[in-house]
């Protein structure tokens, strides 16, 4: 569902999880997104024990109950109920997980990964598009406490004794879970990728009249093959 109020206005769309996929190809380039179903973190922890050691997935039907994978560690405390309070959940960033995410998808059916920083430029035309997936940012930093206010319940917690409050699969049950932007969509286009292009194409201009730099030793260059920022 997308929310509409005039042109000059940024987009809004609602989704009822697990996503559809005509509700997915609707998703344009930096809109707002709000989810309401269930939500589930995966990164590296995971991925490993799954993808590597071939170990089964926590839900064998994960794709029917959720196909969003959220990279973030959980700021999450025990409530003596023998469940837990979520009180903010921090996004991570994305690209480290690059080899895991086409095997990822293929096994679990996860159709949208939110994260932060985006995915390595090739991985949205050969990695998510063709696999019908986007990839959605959280925006900004210190939204992580404005997230949680979407988190209604955790629904179940696996490898936690394990792997840790970080790096466990968690599945939270959200209601208006956001905002994210749409940072990639189904035809493998980047918001990242275009204003990178945009920006990278007037930074030369940016040395252009500087003086040569002083703090050699330092490592100071003005040779961008040579930069490490």
């Amino acid at each position: 569902m997308v929310d509409r109020t005039n042109d000059d206005e940024m987009k809004v769309f609602h989704l009822q999880l697990p996503a559809q996929p005509q509700d997915i190809a609707k998703l344009e380039l930096g809109a707002a997104v709000y989810l309401t179903g269930v939500v589930y973190t995966a990164r590296e922890g995971v991925y490993k024990k799954v993808l590597d050691q071939g170990l089964p997935m926590p839900v064998e039907n994960l794709a029917e109950i959720s196909n969003v994978n959220f990279h973030c560690s959980p700021a999450a405390a025990e409530d003596g109920k023998g469940s837990y309070n979520v009180g903010a959940v921090t996004a991570t960033a994305s690209f480290r997980f690059s080899k895991w995410l086409g095997p990822w998808i293929d096994r679990s059916g996860a159709r949208i990964i939110i994260g932060k920083g985006g995915m390595p430029a090739d991985d949205y035309k050969t990695v998510l598009a063709p696999r019908g997936a986007v990839y959605l940012t959280t925006v900004g930093y210190g939204t992580g406490a404005l997230l949680g206010r979407g988190i209604k319940g955790v629904r179940a917690a696996h490898w936690i004794n394990e792997l840790g409050i970080a790096q466990a699969m968690w599945m939270f049950e959200v209601e208006n879970f956001g905002p994210f932007i749409v940072e990639s969509d189904v035809q493998g286009n980047s918001l990242f990728a275009q204003h990178g292009e945009a920006i990278n194409a007037g930074i030369e201009q940016l040395y252009a009249g500087l003086k040569p730099p002083a703090l050699h030793r330092y490592g100071e260059t003005d040779n961008r093959q040579n930069e490490v920022m």
